[in-house]
């Protein structure tokens, strides 16, 4: 049988097969009144299709745990019982397809309160519906973006407990498997590196105290999410510095803490934290830091980055480089990816009835 459609169980949860959908974000929230942050038509219309084409696993878009943590006004949020309620219309339909739907907890921390990306993604002002950005220290992005608010200790202990409170949600909305979101330049990422960590307290400087902030997030979100589901880590596995950032020799080491502290897969991408550096885009980039992972930790992983075809997502698997492959844009031009890729390599999917007659 093909390696990609294979089933791989994590605790007591069995994914149908390993091509899985990344999470990418909609900027299609509603961004006030009642309905703030809550999925909506578009999501639903989204993430259905991808369970219909056959993704085993649907990971929904980075999902803010609190107001000031979303990207731009319009993200997805989980922070209160309205948007609980809309998110269980979505994950009643991905089961009923037999995909195991997946949510991104997330903080966008000093990269907050921007546009949506097709109208430039700048940074909001208070007039335009934004909101000043919180960051471990007050160091900003780029010359575009404000500097950000440097957060007390109770501050950091506050968002911790909005992960927590997050996950008790998403839970409740129905979701199998949680991701937190610590890569990408995003609120724990930046806590990560020293590139864009500048603190002297108990969460800065050090490897031990850059960490601290991550694995406290860890811990709360484990403490509430039940013990037979797995849970999810997003790392950015390098800042792509040549110096003072977070590097891969980093994440080898912090993947095996993030297992001893509940993980059970790692999900590996890179960059995101440093603008103006160069990145070697090609296809399967990121898949050596996914497999380098494997092979020096206990921990299983999931490549993403440019995986496209199906012989080459069948090759990271077969060769041992990852235990499953995530899409982001092909995904995006291709709902049915794992269909297609099933009939290619002889693999198998759930295929809706009302489609039988195009298999």
């Amino acid at each position: 049988m093909s390696a990609l459609f294979q089933p791989f169980t994590l605790r007591d949860v069995t994914l149908p097969n390993r091509v899985w959908m990344a999470p990418m974000c909609q900027y299609s929230a509603a961004a006030e009144g009642p309905d703030t942050g809550a999925p909506n038509d578009w999501h639903f219309a989204h993430y259905a299709a991808r369970a219909a084409g056959g993704t085993g696993l649907v990971v929904v878009e980075a999902t803010a745990v609190s107001p000031e943590g979303r990207i731009s006004p319009h993200d997805l949020g989980i922070w209160n019982d309205t948007q609980v309620a809309a998110f269980r219309r979505i994950t009643r339909f991905l089961v009923s397809q037999g995909t195991v739907p997946g949510i991104q907890l997330a903080h966008s921390g000093r990269k907050a309160s921007t546009g949506r990306p097709w109208k430039g993604g700048a940074p909001l002002g208070p007039q335009e519906g934004g909101w000043q950005p919180l960051a471990p220290s007050a160091v900003s992005f780029d010359e575009r973006h404000p500097v950000p608010t440097e957060l007390t200790v109770d501050q950091i202990q506050e968002i911790v407990g909005r992960f927590a409170d997050a996950a008790r949600r998403a839970l409740a909305a129905g979701f199998e498997v949680a991701e937190i979101h610590g890569a990408h330049g995003y609120l724990i990422n930046e806590f990560l590196s020293p590139h864009s960590n500048h603190r002297a307290d108990a969460y800065g400087g050090s490897y031990e105290n850059r960490t601290r902030f991550a694995l406290e997030v860890v811990d709360a979100v484990r403490a509430v999410w039940p013990e037979e589901k797995p849970l999810f880590f997003r790392v950015s596995a390098t800042d792509w510095l040549e110096r003072g950032g977070w590097s891969a020799d980093d994440t080898v080491r912090f993947a095996a803490d993030l297992r001893a502290h509940g993980i059970d897969l790692l999900d590996v991408s890179t960059g995101g934290n440093a603008s103006g550096v160069t990145i070697p885009v090609r296809p399967g980039y990121q898949v050596p830091f996914a497999a380098r992972v494997r092979s020096e930790t206990s921990l299983p992983v999931a490549a993403v980055g440019l995986i496209t075809d199906a012989e080459q997502a069948e090759k990271i698997l077969a060769n041992g480089e990852a235990d499953a492959v995530l899409l982001g844009r092909e995904l995006l031009r291709n709902p049915s990816w794992a269909r297609h890729a099933a009939r290619e390599l002889g693999g198998e999917v759930h295929v809706p009835e009302q489609y039988h007659r195009s298999v």
